[in-house]
């Protein structure tokens, strides 16, 4: 059997931080479409319109924030951006309460909350590196990926249930109560971080802000990497919305339909992200970003098939359960690669870079898929991102084989204890 590290203290009220926000968010899974097709009944083309505003106005608003970040202690910006999320989220129940929720509205808490994400990612993954040695980093993202994928099975159906029961905002304040809880877990990692060294009299410069992309773009194992990160996950999340109209407009899945759809595949997720470790060890990270990294591309082509009733929810089911459990073996292990490839003083511009890189070609791409759905149809356009996704694999052909290999089984009395 495969031992696995005994993390610190500190990393689990980090991890412990981490769950609580995974499952409020997940809770919440498309509650702004869900609220933007059924309160205020907008069509694809608004609701694609709300999910790429926010992701890019959002990455504008972050892009001073990771440099700055950088010299400053990772703990109270986390908890900053908690409070930060926490608070625009709260905006929109009690403007549903009274009876003023408006488009508008949900277009600004998605900045607000999308730019908040990627400086709280950038900082907690600078604080995971301090706080997890290097030979644990990738046993460390195994527990992240395996809790976003429990979270990812049992959120949404929960979450349309409750919807269903209470009304759709409930999961909206689930939501932000998830951030003020991941905001008192990061509270209780406790003192001991450094602050971060800086030249006396510096501040931020337009080079500073450069230099994540500039080292994402020249690092020959990680730029393929950047590339096809960027357009698979951007790909897949401009399908999201349409996935919504499609599935709860034109072909009449319930809320709960729609949820089950896509939590019930979780269960792929915590297979990959158990197996990760054990064929990173087996036959090195390469080949695992390579095979998986192809892999996840196949599947959401099957998506243009859905039909309604009984067959069209397990087509959607099984198509997902392919694609996350490649997606889960291949994320701990990229994240893993990445962090040990960065260093430490340009690991929050680094990670900053990479998410407003993402976030603006999702938006990007998910604009161009409203409006093409408005043309042609949610399900054209769904197909469409399918078939573009099958040439990304091509972008990680000149990934470099490092010839690396991860901390594989550990067995005999020098063994470490096991969870």
């Amino acid at each position: 059997m495969q031992g696995e590290p005994v993390l610190r203290r500190q990393f689990t009220w980090l991890w412990a931080a981490y769950a609580v926000s995974a499952f409020g968010t997940w809770l919440a899974f498309d509650a702004f479409p869900v609220l933007a097709i059924r309160v205020l009944h907008a069509g694809p083309g608004r609701v694609s319109l709300l999910a790429a505003a926010g992701l890019a106005v959002g990455a504008v608003l972050a892009l001073p924030l990771g440099p700055w970040v950088e010299f400053r202690r990772k703990q109270p910006v986390m908890i900053a951006m908690d409070l930060v999320r926490c608070a625009a989220l709260l905006t929109v129940p009690l403007a549903y309460v009274l009876n003023q929720l408006v488009f508008v509205q949900l277009l600004l808490v998605s900045v607000l909350v999308s730019a908040a994400d990627i400086t709280f990612t950038a900082a907690s993954g600078a604080r995971l590196k301090s706080l997890v040695p290097e030979e644990d980093l990738l046993a460390a993202n195994g527990r992240f990926e395996s809790t976003t994928w429990t979270a990812t099975l049992l959120g949404p159906p929960l979450g349309g249930a409750a919807i269903g029961l209470l009304g759709p905002v409930v999961t909206v304040v689930a939501n932000a109560a998830g951030f003020a809880l991941s905001a008192a877990g990061i509270r209780a990692i406790g003192g001991g971080e450094p602050h971060p060294a800086r030249a006396p009299g510096r501040g931020l410069r337009a080079a500073d802000l450069a230099e994540g992309w500039r080292f994402l773009l020249t690092h020959p194992s990680l730029r393929p990497l950047f590339f096809n990160v960027l357009l698979v996950n951007g790909l897949i999340m401009a399908a999201a919305p349409l996935m919504a109209v499609l599935m709860l407009g034109e072909l009449g899945f319930a809320p709960w339909e729609y949820g089950l759809a896509f939590a019930a595949p979780g269960i792929g997720g915590l297979v990959g992200s158990r197996l990760a470790r054990r064929l990173a060890g087996r036959f090195g990270r390469h080949h695992v970003l390579l095979t998986a990294g192809a892999l996840r591309a196949g599947w959401p082509l099957g998506l243009v098939f859905v039909r309604p009733g009984a067959f069209g929810l397990v087509l959607v089911i099984a198509v997902e359960f392919g694609l996350i459990t490649c997606c889960a073996v291949f994320n701990p292990v990229l994240a893993t690669h990445r962090l040990r490839q960065v260093p430490a003083d340009r690991i929050t511009r680094t990670l900053s870079a990479w998410s407003i890189a993402g976030k603006a070609v999702t938006a990007t791409l998910t604009a161009l898929g409203g409006g093409l759905a408005g043309l042609t149809g949610p399900r054209a356009a769904v197909g469409l991102a399918g078939l573009a996704l099958l040439a990304t694999p091509l972008l990680l052909l000149s990934l470099r084989d490092d010839r690396s290999r991860e901390p594989g089984p550990v067995s005999g009395p020098g063994a470490r204890r096991g969870r």
